[in-house]
C-alpha cells in the first residue's frame, strides 16, 4: 500500500500483525540510527485512568542522538518538539502506522537551520513508515 501524507504525518496501513508492526518499527527505527527513548501503551493508559477500551494504539518517541545534538544547538529550545514519534495503531482490525511530518514539526520554530536537519528526519521516518507499510519482513 502507498504512503499517505497528512499536514502532519506520513503514514501507511500494514499487513503485519499489530505486535510485529510494533517490532518492526522498532528495528527499522535501530537500523536508521535512532533509539526509542519512550514507549507509551495508549490502549493500556486509557483502560487504567478512564476505564476506556479501545484497540491497541502504541508511541513510540524516536531519537537521532547526532540530530538532536545539531537541532538544539541551533534552537536550544527544540526540545519541546522532541522526540520524533512514531505510532503504530488498530482500527477496524486493521494495522496503520504513523509518523511525524518533521518539517510541518519544525517550521513552527521558524530557524532556517533546522531545514537540513528536517529533511533528513523526514526521510529517514518516511523510509520506516513506507517499508513496514509494505510489510517488509526481516532479511
Amino acid at each position: 500500500m502507498a504512503m499517505e501524507r497528512t499536514g502532519y504525518t506520513i503514514s501507511g496501513e500494514t499487513s503485519l500483525a499489530f505486535g510485529e508492526a510494533v517490532e518492526r518499527v522498532r528495528e527499522l527505527l535501530q537500523q536508521a540510527g535512532y533509539g526509542v527513548l519512550c514507549e507509551i501503551d495508549v490502549k493500556a493508559k486509557l483502560e487504567e485512568k478512564l476505564g476506556v477500551e479501545r484497540e491497541p494504539y502504541t508511541i513510540l518517541g524516536a531519537c537521532n542522538p547526532p540530530l538532536a545534538r545539531e537541532g538544539l544547538d541551533a534552537e536550544p529550545e527544540l526540545g519541546a518538539l522532541l522526540p520524533c514519534n512514531v505510532v503504530v495503531y488498530e482500527r477496524e482490525g486493521r494495522t496503520r502506522v504513523a509518523a511525524v511530518e518533521p518539517r510541518a514539526m519544525l517550521s513552527v520554530v521558524g530557524n532556517e537551520k533546522l531545514d537540513r536537519i528536517a529533511a533528513r528526519v523526514r526521510e529517514d521516518l518516511a523510509r520506516v513508515v513506507e517499508q513496514v507499510a509494505d510489510g517488509e519482513r526481516r532479511a
